[in-house]
């Protein structure tokens, strides 16, 4: 194996040797008339090529204008004879014949040039102009010596095979004599030995015999019939026996170029002469040349062709008017010069198109011959490519170029090329020539998609309908075909959406887990159309960000994303819900004392005959799951018709109290009907049924004792409930138990408060509201109660199973009041902190970005801070209007920075407008909110 891989190679080396010393082109011969199918020479072989490889690389002969009569077998890659070969047909008189083959390698694509030679073979016999030459010959008056000359045979072929030999038949009167004119040409010439007899021998006949050099030799035969004729003895005589003349190709027909003149030395009518063309110029001659009988002028008929013919020998005879007539002879050679008057000829033999986009520097786009059919510099010719750029020309041989790739291609640029192969030659003037190819660019896929945005922001309001369109994203792929289709898809790549917060919050965040982005919304794969896949609840999801990718159909595939933030815009679909009683032992009881007709569902509370107007007998309480304005709630009291109720509630707050003082006529029990809205559009609503028994003094001081010493324990209560059922003798021994306890837990009470008064009276009271201080900080326990000092509590009220975020409250620090005696007049009493709450200002809203960002639905039952001020501490309502109607509005705004997801809030209060004018100066106050979730670290900052 080892032997034959080293035998290979040195094979390999030696052809590659020979390759370069032939300066790479292969030369074969073949003698003419070979036979069908002989083989010329082992083409592939010789090329270096492996068994089979002619034929997979579809090796070939490109045609070079005229038919070249053989052709390369695809199996054996040999180079075979197809047609007859004939060396005089294909190359006539020169020598040597050689035939220029250009040979097409694919895969690579490489061209190769072959020569070859037709030899000759001796197959042409000589040949004489004609069969009979006449001759007359004046007796006596031609002197022995003298010479005739005569028409000479031509042989086809060339070389030895078209050396001729002249020999005569046997004559005592002539011989023959041979000279040569040039390399090239022999005159032959009949001599005269012995003068003429006519009266002996009238007519001689001799057989002339031409002999070419070939093995075997060839002859051809002219018979020589001689006429003794009698009286003019003198021919006429040229000057000289050949004339040279040139001639250029561009001559007009009908010039006169040459004029001949003979002379005759006989007189009268034997010395009268006229010029003519002998029998040996061939007609196609004459035809292109005339000459004039009297003068000698010889002219052009016809055009000249410098490709065809490069010289012309005209054979003049001048034959006097003598009987006999008598002519004498010359040679005029004609040699044509040449002009330039052919242009260069392109041909395109191979093109190999489209050319793909990614096609490497260097690569062969076409293959091109070059010609020229002048001479000399008028042939030489130069090419080049317009434009200049991206292709340009390579000589692989003499005439032959190749159009090659020199800068890289863009199809998305230019998808087509107009490709101009320019010739000049080198004459004067240059002719020039120009070939155009038309060369397309194919596409690869090289270009991604890409979104006309990168971050696409939809609003969506919420329970659309399922199917609804979005919006639509459009990416642009300036690929064709397959590779700038693109197709659409909802790409989660693992990023979740946080049910009830932003997008990729995790299950254990709060809310109902992790859900997919194609769980709610879908992309068509073609038009790009967002749809959703079912109606969105922004009670919960509030923010859906994803990525929609875009990927052609090319190979590979590339791909472009886009962001999309879905934002869901809040509607009032949720009405108010009413949360259940809280568990006090004081509502217990009042239901106990009822008695056991209570209706399911009804809210019970008591209130004493005689109670003062102002005094809150209950809360009702309620949530909306809505946002902002539309979780906005108000409580209204339906008042029976033609009159007006004991009770009232408040607008924002839900505490119902006495509008008047109660008395015995008002009966035992009111019964009342709340209606809670909200402040949505449409506004939706619920209502909660209130029953309030009205009870003697000592029975709503039991009730009160009741309620304070049960307050840890429901079980009382509701054993209470139960003895109220039982019978005269069980519950006149139940009410006197609870007397005493009513009795212990109203004197606690009162020491209690006695102490708190006193703690109070002798506490400096600057530092309650009007001292510098610590801020007091107030948090929401989980059941949502939280107090904003020690003199005022309220209720925050969030939904009950939801987990909320905790909201802190930063209770504002009031500047310390003018020292004097006034100090005190500006002390507030504890019961102005229970003045009623002023209705919010109208222009209260919450914007898009707001009910966006805010993680949990938070209802404010009692949204009042205080406000210190002259007339002492005051309850204000939130607003976002700055330049309300009410010069006592607020302002509301996130803080600086804060996104759609931020949990911090600062709301200010007091008037809204500096310039509204009042009847005193208040100052505003700003409390700040933070809000966050739970277990998230409480940081914050007075």
């Amino acid at each position: 194996m080892g032997e034959r891989c080293c035998a290979a190679l040195v094979r390999l080396l030696v052809l590659q040797a020979a390759w370069a010393l032939s300066g790479g082109q292969v030369r074969y011969s073949v003698p003419e008339e070979a036979k069908a199918g002989t083989v010329v020479g082992r083409l592939a072989q010789d090329l270096g090529l492996e068994a089979g490889e002619a034929e997979a690389r579809r090796l070939r002969l490109v045609a070079q204008g005229r038919r070249a009569s053989v052709e390369v077998s695809g199996a054996s890659g040999a180079l075979l004879v197809s047609s007859r070969l004939d060396r005089e047909e294909l190359c006539g008189k020169s020598a040597p014949c050689a035939l220029r083959l250009e040979v097409l390698l694919e895969r690579p694509l490489r061209v190769f040039h072959v020569q070859l030679e037709v030899t000759d073979i001796n197959d042409n016999a000589p040949v004489f102009p004609a069969a009979r030459k006449n001759l007359s010959i004046a007796e006596l008056t031609t002197l022995p010596g003298s010479r005739f000359p005569l028409e000479g045979a031509s042989d086809a072929d060339i070389g030895a095979n078209a050396q001729l030999t002249y020999t005569l038949s046997p004559s005592e009167h002539f011989s023959l004599e041979v000279k040569s004119k040039d390399e090239n040409k022999v005159s032959v010439l009949l001599v005269l030995t012995k003068p003429l007899d006519r009266e002996t021998i009238p007519v001689h006949r001799l057989v002339l015999t031409a002999t070419d050099g070939g093995r075997p030799s060839l002859t051809g035969t002219m018979e020589l019939v001689i006429s003794v004729l009698d009286v003019n003895d003198n021919a006429p005589q040229f000057n000289q026996s050949v004339y040279k003349v040139k001639l250029p190709e561009n001559t007009a027909p009908g010039t006169v170029f040459f004029q001949l003149t003979a002379t005759d030395k006989d007189e009268g009518i034997n010395q009268e002469i006229y010029y003519s063309f002998s029998n040996a110029v061939s007609e196609k001659i004459q035809d292109l040349f005339k000459i004039d009988e009297k003068s000698g002028e010889i002219r052009t008929a016809g055009e000249l062709d410098f490709e065809d013919t490069q010289s012309y020998d005209l054979e003049i005879e001048a034959t006097d008017k003598g009987t006999p007539p008598l002519s004498g002879h010359c040679s005029v050679e004609l040699k044509v010069l040449d002009v330039n008057d052919n242009a260069p000829e392109v041909w395109v033999t191979s093109l190999s198109v489209p050319v793909a986009e990614d096609a490497s520097v260097g690569t062969v786009v076409a293959l091109l011959s070059v010609s020229d059919r002048d001479s000399g510099e008028n042939g030489r010719v130069r090419c080049w490519v317009w434009p200049a750029s991206p292709f340009g020309l390579e000589a692989t041989f003499l005439g032959s170029y190749s159009l090659v790739l020199r800068e890289a291609l863009d199809r998305e640029r230019v998808s087509e090329y107009e490709v101009e192969v320019r010739a000049e030659d080198g004459g004067a003037p240059a002719l020039r020539a120009r070939r155009g190819l038309r060369v397309p660019v194919s596409d690869v896929n090289d270009n991604a998609p890409l979104f006309a945005q990168a971050v696409y922001t939809v609003l969506a309001r919420e329970n659309n309908a399922a199917g609804a369109e979005l919006a639509r994203l459009w990416a642009r792929d300036p690929d064709e075909a397959a590779n700038g289709r693109v197709s659409y898809s909802v790409w989660d790549g693992g990023l979740g959406v946080g049910v009830g917060g932003a997008a990729g919050s995790s299950p254990s965040s709060g809310g109902m887990g992790w859900r997919p982005a194609s769980s709610y919304v879908s992309v068509d794969a073609e038009s790009g159309r967002l749809w959703a896949l079912q109606p969105l609840d922004y009670e919960e999801l509030q923010v859906l960000q994803f990525e929609v990718r875009a990927v052609d159909a090319g190979e590979p595939a590339l791909s472009g994303n886009a962001t999309v933030q879905l934002f869901v815009l809040d509607e009032n679909d949720n009405a108010p819900a009413l949360l259940p009683a809280a568990g006090s032992a004081a509502e217990a009881a009042a239901a106990a004392l009822a008695g056991a007709g209570s209706e399911s569902g009804t809210l019970w509370a008591w209130a004493a005959w005689g109670a003062p107007a102002g005094q809150v007998v209950a809360k009702i309480r309620a949530v909306d799951a809505d946002s902002g304005y539309n979780a906005w709630l108000r409580y209204e009291l339906c008042e029976p018709q033609g009159g007006k109720g004991p009770f009232r509630v408040g607008l924002y707050s839900g505490e119902v109290s006495t509008a008047r003082a109660l008395d015995e006529a008002d009966g035992p029990r009111q019964r009342l009907l709340i209606v809670v809205r909200d402040h949505g559009e449409p506004a939706r609503s619920a209502t909660a049924t209130l029953s309030v028994s009205l009870l003697e003094a000592a029975e709503a001081a039991l009730a009160a004792g009741s309620s304070a010493a049960s307050s840890s324990s429901s079980s009382a209560v509701s054993r209470s409930a139960a003895g109220a059922e039982l019978g005269p003798g069980a519950a006149s021994a139940a009410t006197n138990v609870w007397l005493v306890v009513a009795i212990c837990a109203v004197s606690s009470l009162f020491l209690l408060a006695v102490v708190l008064y006193g703690a109070s009276r002798w506490a400096p009271r600057a530092a309650v509201l009007s001292g510098p201080g610590p801020t007091t900080l107030v948090c929401a326990s989980e059941v949502g109660s939280w107090s904003y000092s020690q003199r005022h509590s309220r209720s925050l009220c969030v939904a009950d199973g939801a987990a909320k975020s905790d909201l802190m409250v930063f209770s504002p620090n009031f500047p310390p009041p003018p020292p004097g005696p006034a100090a005190k007049d500006t002390q507030p009493e504890p019961s102005a902190l229970l003045d009623t709450p002023k209705h919010p200002n109208p222009d209260w809203r919450y914007s898009a970005s707001l009910r966006a960002g805010m993680q949990s639905a938070v209802h404010m039952e009692e949204a009042g801070v205080l406000r210190g001020g002259a007339a002492g501490p005051d309850q204000q309502w939130p607003t976002v209007s700055s330049a309300t109607a009410e010069p006592e509005a607020g302002e509301v705004s996130p803080p600086v920075g804060a996104g759609v997801n931020s949990n911090s809030w600062t709301f200010k209060f007091g008037p809204g407008n500096s310039k509204q004018g009042g009847p005193e100066s208040k100052k505003q106050t700003q409390v700040s909110f933070l809000l966050r979730r739970k277990g998230e670290s409480s940081q914050y900052s007075q």
